[in-house]
């Protein structure tokens, strides 16, 4: 999973810090993440999925396709 959020996050160009103000989760809760030391809860990985227009199972490293759900 913190392959696929840090690959999300850099390809539209932004840091911990702009996605923060731009979602309202927390810049130490977003590196977390993405350093794979916590997992995202539901509601949260539902949030980025909406913000970056992609299925929660790309995400979670389900599918190599961001667009379809396992």
């Amino acid at each position: 999973m913190k392959t696929n959020l840090k690959k999300l996050r850099k390809d539209k160009g932004l840091t911990q810090i702009a996605l923060q103000m731009a979602t309202g989760i927390e810049q130490a809760l977003l590196s977390k993440f993405e350093n794979g030391e916590r997992v995202p809860p539901t509601e949260t990985l539902m949030h980025l999925a909406d913000f970056y227009n992609v299925s929660m199972d790309y995400i979670m490293c389900r599918t190599e396709n961001p667009k379809i759900n396992k």
